[in-house]
């Protein structure tokens, strides 16, 4: 079982069949942390730089339980961190005629 710590549904496409998972009500999140940076042509420009993760759910032992977060947060983890996943939204996602996607074929780890 795969918690969705998104805020919207995420439908897995797969061979026996899609595979919705609704949200679980909590959001996984990411703190951002904005810098100035010299203005281009009078446009005032920031950096961001990822802080903290908060919102994950983690069994007794302190490790994420499975999860789907957003390519934002799981961008923020360090690499190889267990049990968390976003999904792909990139060449193999299924799109409507409008270019949303609808459906995820696999899924992003850490």
């Amino acid at each position: 079982m795969m918690i969705n710590l998104t805020p919207h549904a995420i439908v897995i496409r797969r061979v026996d069949g899609d595979w919705t998972l609704p949200p679980s009500g909590s959001i996984a999140r990411v703190t951002m942390a904005e810098y100035d940076a010299p203005a281009i042509d009078g446009v005032p420009v920031v950096t961001r730089q990822a802080g903290h993760v908060t919102g994950l759910v983690r069994d007794a032992a302190g490790l994420p339980l499975p999860c789907l977060v957003s390519a934002m947060v799981l961008a923020a983890l360090p690499a190889g961190t267990p049990n968390v996943y976003a999904p792909d939204t990139g060449a193999t996602a299924v799109r409507n005629a409008a270019g949303q996607v609808v459906a995820v074929t696999r899924l992003v780890a850490a």
